[in-house]
C-alpha cells in the first residue's frame, strides 16, 4: 500500500486512490466543491489545489538528503488538483502553504464574481458550502466592479426540484448524479464560458425516483425543494437522526423539525445501508406525523367518542377484553412496529391474555422496488417481527375476515396498523363486539373503535428495526410529546426550546400520544401483571438476553456501528469514515 505525507502527517493510501480520497479516509479535510466520493471526478471547481512533490532521487536510486538528514522533496512548479491526482508511494502533499492559500482565495474570488447576494432569502443559508468557504478560504475582497451576469431563476426541473441558475457554481454534481447514480441522463452544460449554465434536454424533466438527492449534494443554494422552500431557516430547526420507515431498506435519515413539526427529511450517510442517498418517496413521506393526529385517548359512550384520561381508557379496555375467551380475541400489529413494541405485544397476548391469535398484514408492492435502494416490502420491520416469532401461531391475518364473519373472533386489538393496503377488510369490523385500536391518526378505523389509545408515530418513538439485510438499527424520537418531553431536552431546536409563551413560533401542539409498548405495559397492570420496564432500552436488553441473534447488542453499540447485522454483535462491520459535505468544520 502506498504511503504519502500530507502536511507532515504520514498516511496510508489505497492503490489507485487520489490525494483527496486518501485525505478523506484519514480525516484530513481538503476544500472542494465538485468532488464527491460516489461520483466520477470532474475537476471543475479547482478548489482542491495543493502542492505535490516527490523525493529527489540520486543516480543510484536512493533519496537525496539535506544537511539535517531529511529527504529532499522536489515540488512540482504548478499546483495540482487533489481530486484527480493519483497517489504514489512517498508522495508529499502540502495543503496550507501560502502558495496554496493564495490560489484558494483566487478561486473563491473567481467563483463569487457572478454569484448573487441571495443569502438573506436562500434556503441553503446556514448550511451552505459556499458560505463556509467564503468565511474560511476567502480574503473577503473582490476586484470585480462590472455588472454581474444574470440568469433564469426558479426553473422547474421536475416535480420536486427547482433550479436557480444565478446561484449555480457549475460543479456538475447534479449532472453526474443524475447520469451515474439515478440513471437519468437529462442534464448538461450549455454556453460554456462566462455564461455557462445547466439545462434539461429538450422535452425531458428531472423526475427520477431519486431526483431530490441533487438538492443535498448541491454545494450552494442553486437547487431547492418546493416542499421545503421558504419554510424555515436551518438554524431555527433541530436535526436529529432516525430511520426511514417507507420500505424495508431502513435508510438512515436526518429529520428537520421546527415548531414540533417535521419540515423535511434528508439522507444520513450509512455506507452499509443507503450510502448517501434516499428515494423521493421516503423523503416526502412524513405528512402523517404532522397532520390529522389523535392526541389523547378516546372511548365510545352512547355511540359517541369522547376524550378521557389515560387511566379511564385502560380501565375500559380491560373491562372489554376480560369478557372474552382468549380464542375469541385477535391482535393485529403493523409490520412497521418496532421490535420492542412487537415483543411486548407478543408477551401481552401470550402471558396476559393467553391468546395465540397474533399476526400482521404484509405490505408488498413489486412495482415500487428498484436496483438502487427501494424494496418491494413497504414495511419497516417484517424481519424483526418474524424473528420474534410472535405471529402466525393462531388465526392468521388472511383468515381474519372469515373468522369475524363466522363469529370466531369477537374482539380485535389493533396496534399501529392503518389497513391502507387492506382497506376492504375494515367493513367486516362492524360485526365485532369490541374493537380496540392503538393508532396515531384519525381514520375510518379509529372512528369505529370502542377504545382509542393515542399512539405515537416513528418520529416520537424509540426502538429498533431490522432491515432487509438483517441489520438491526436503533432510532430515537425526533418529535416532542408529553411522554418524552423530559428526554428531548437539547434535541429540540432553539425556538422550541427557548421560546416564550407569547412567541408565535412556540404554539406547537404537544401531543399526549404514547408508544404502543407503554400502552400495553399499563394495560397489563389492569390485569394484575407488573412488568419492570421504564424505557425501550429495558425491553431491548431483555430481548438481547433471550434471543440469540440479538445477543450482545445494546442501543449504544448499535449507534456506534450504525447498526449491526443479526448474530454479529461480537464481530460487527468495521467503522467507516462518513463523508459529510455541508457543515462548518471547526479549526
Amino acid at each position: 500500500m502506498p504511503q504519502i505525507v500530507i502536511d507532515g502527517k504520514r498516511v496510508e493510501a489505497g492503490q489507485g486512490e487520489t490525494i483527496i480520497q486518501a485525505a478523506y479516509k484519514n480525516k484530513i479535510d481538503i476544500p472542494h466543491f465538485c468532488w464527491h466520493p460516489e461520483l466520477s471526478v470532474s475537476g471543475n471547481c479547482r478548489m482542491c489545489l495543493v502542492e505535490v512533490g516527490m523525493p529527489k532521487r540520486l543516480p543510484d536510486g536512493s533519496f537525496a538528503k539535506d544537511d539535517n538528514g531529511d529527504t529532499v522533496i522536489n515540488y512540482f512548479p504548478k499546483l495540482q488538483i487533489a481530486c484527480a491526482t493519483n497517489v504514489s508511494d512517498e508522495m508529499h502533499v502540502r495543503t496550507k502553504t501560502p502558495k496554496v492559500i493564495e490560489a484558494r482565495e483566487a478561486v473563491m474570488e473567481f467563483i463569487l464574481i457572478n454569484h448573487p447576494l441571495d443569502c438573506p432569502i436562500c434556503d441553503e443559508a446556514g448550511q451552505c458550502k459556499l458560505q463556509e468557504y467564503a468565511f474560511r478560504h476567502s480574503n473577503g475582497e473582490s476586484r470585480f466592479e462590472e455588472t454581474k451576469n444574470h440568469n433564469d431563476k426558479r426553473q422547474k426541473w421536475g416535480p420536486n426540484v427547482l433550479y436557480d441558475a444565478e446561484r449555480c457554481i457549475s460543479c456538475s454534481r447534479c449532472i453526474r448524479f443524475s447520469k451515474q447514480i439515478a440513471g437519468q441522463d437529462v442534464l448538461t452544460f450549455i454556453q460554456r464560458g462566462d455564461h455557462v449554465t445547466i439545462k434539461l434536454f429538450d422535452e425531458t424533466q428531472l423526475d427520477n425516483d431519486y431526483s431530490m438527492n441533487v438538492i443535498d449534494i448541491c454545494p450552494v443554494g442553486a437547487l431547492t425543494s418546493p416542499d421545503f422552500r421558504f419554510k424555515s431557516r436551518v438554524w431555527d430547526m433541530s436535526f436529529n437522526d432516525s430511520i426511514c420507515t417507507s420500505c424495508s431498506r431502513g435508510c438512515n435519515i436526518q429529520v428537520g423539525v421546527r415548531n414540533n413539526e417535521i419540515l423535511r427529511l434528508e439522507p444520513r450517510t450509512n455506507m452499509y445501508v443507503n450510502k448517501y442517498w434516499m428515494c423521493d418517496h421516503g423523503r416526502l413521506n412524513y405528512k402523517n406525523v404532522n397532520e390529522n393526529r389523535i392526541t389523547e385517548p378516546l372511548i365510545k359512550k352512547d355511540s359517541t367518542q369522547i376524550a378521557v384520561e389515560w387511566d379511564e381508557a385502560y380501565s375500559k379496555a380491560f373491562e372489554l377484553l376480560k369478557k372474552y375467551k382468549p380464542a375469541e380475541i385477535m391482535f393485529v400489529l403493523s409490520p412497521s412496529s418496532t421490535n420492542e413494541d412487537s415483543y411486548i405485544l407478543g408477551k401481552f397476548a401470550s402471558e396476559v391474555i393467553g391468546c395465540k391469535n397474533v399476526d400482521y398484514f404484509p405490505r408488498e408492492d413489486k412495482t415500487f422496488a428498484d436496483d438502487l435502494l427501494k424494496t418491494s416490502d413497504m414495511s419497516a420491520n417484517i424481519r424483526g417481527i418474524d424473528l420474534l416469532g410472535i405471529s402466525g401461531k393462531g388465526i392468521k391475518a388472511g383468515e381474519l375476515e372469515k373468522a369475524i364473519n363466522e363469529g370466531k373472533i369477537k374482539a380485535l386489538f389493533i396496534v399501529d396498523e392503518n389497513f391502507l393496503t387492506h382497506s376492504s377488510i375494515i367493513e367486516s369490523f362492524t360485526k365485532l363486539d369490541t374493537l380496540i385500536v392503538n393508532v396515531s391518526n384519525r381514520s375510518k378505523l379509529s372512528e369505529m373503535a370502542d377504545v382509542v389509545l393515542a399512539g405515537s408515530t416513528w418520529a416520537e418513538n424509540e426502538g429498533s428495526y431490522i432491515n432487509n439485510d438483517n441489520r438491526v438499527q436503533h432510532f430515537e424520537p425526533v418529535i416532542t410529546t408529553k411522554e418524552n418531553l423530559s428526554r428531548m431536552g437539547l434535541k429540540q431546536g432553539r425556538l422550541d426550546r427557548f421560546g416564550a409563551h407569547n412567541d408565535r413560533w412556540t404554539h406547537h401542539e404537544l401531543r399526549g400520544s404514547r408508544q404502543a409498548w407503554r400502552n400495553l405495559f399499563n394495560l397489563a397492570r389492569k390485569f394484575g401483571v407488573n412488568w419492570d420496564y421504564k424505557r425501550s432500552g429495558d425491553i431491548f436488553k431483555e430481548m438481547s438476553g433471550k434471543i440469540n441473534d440479538f445477543s450482545g447488542m445494546t442501543y449504544s453499540k448499535l449507534d456506534e456501528y450504525q447498526g449491526i447485522a443479526l448474530g454479529k454483535s461480537e464481530n460487527p462491520d468495521p467503522k467507516l469514515v462518513n463523508y459529510e459535505s455541508h457543515f462548518m468544520k471547526p479549526e
